[in-house]
């Protein structure tokens, strides 16, 4: 995913009177401030996603004339309640896709989807529940990633049985990044986000704190970072990281981006 754009520059204060347009996913929209064009892809409210014809997926906060339609510029609202279809009304998930309020789970799939830890298992959920069950994707903690390499090896991955493996500080040089060297091959995808703890995709706005604390290499993050927040111990910490989690917006483009091209690839069998 590229850079999040929520404060671009830009005109500091548009018009009240632009006529209202409802967000459609899929709907064709230009970007007035940045003139990027694209479809929208999801949309809060408050948070326009839009993927370019590249692919590319772009994040820009909603406001009054910040987009054009069809040479128009408009705000964008939320669109008309979700259509009726054969298999009954849609609505919509906390990723920002549509499925059917009748939709049971689908048969879990033999293609798995492994994070680190509990935390990561249950932040998907919250996020990507609907959207796991819909596809058939199991989520399963591994508990670490030391024996990655010997776990991606028993488990065996085939075309039809593929793995993705999301984790943390996965950037260069990193633990991380030299372990995901080893295993990634064409039924193996490993993604994930630059931060120290999935706690940090919980974008800082959301939880009403200014950032993330600085916590000293050697001491445990979790603690350290309720210690200077004011927060209790990690258990009354992780309580308020996922109470602040709603939907996509919450959380950082980074950790959105990796969920979602997992889920692709995972998906890309059915």
């Amino acid at each position: 995913m590229t850079r999040d754009i929520l404060d671009e520059p830009g005109p500091a204060r548009f018009a009240e009177s632009y006529p209202s347009v409802g967000a459609a996913i899929g709907l064709a929209v230009l970007h007035r401030s940045t003139g990027l064009r694209g479809r929208i892809d999801k949309f809060t409210g408050d948070i326009v996603q839009i993927r370019d014809p590249a692919g590319r997926e772009h994040r820009f906060r909603n406001r009054p004339g910040a987009f054009a339609v069809a040479g128009e510029t408009v705000t964008l609202v939320r669109p008309a309640p979700p259509p009726t279809t054969a298999t009954g009304t849609l609505r919509r998930t906390a990723a920002g896709a549509l499925v059917s309020v009748e939709h049971t789970a689908r048969v879990a799939q033999p293609s798995r989807l492994w994070v680190e830890g509990s935390h990561d298992a249950r932040l998907l959920e919250r996020v990507w529940g609907d959207d796991l069950r819909d596809l058939g994707i199991v989520v399963e903690p591994m508990g670490g990633i030391d024996d990655l390499v010997a776990a991606v090896a028993e488990f065996d991955p085939r075309p039809d049985r593929r793995l993705a493996v999301l984790v943390d500080h996965l950037v260069p040089g990193s633990k991380e990044t030299r372990l995901a060297q080893q295993v990634e091959g064409p039924n193996v995808l490993v993604v994930g986000h630059r931060y120290v703890d999935v706690w940090q995709c919980v974008r800082p706005v959301a939880l009403g704190i200014d950032a993330w604390p600085e916590v000293p290499r050697g001491e445990e993050w979790k603690a350290g970072v309720c210690a200077r927040l004011g927060w209790g111990d990690p258990q009354d910490g992780w309580r308020r990281v996922l109470a602040a989690v709603d939907t996509f917006a919450d959380l950082e483009p980074d950790l959105v981006g990796a969920v979602e091209r997992a889920l692709d690839v995972l998906a890309a069998e059915s």
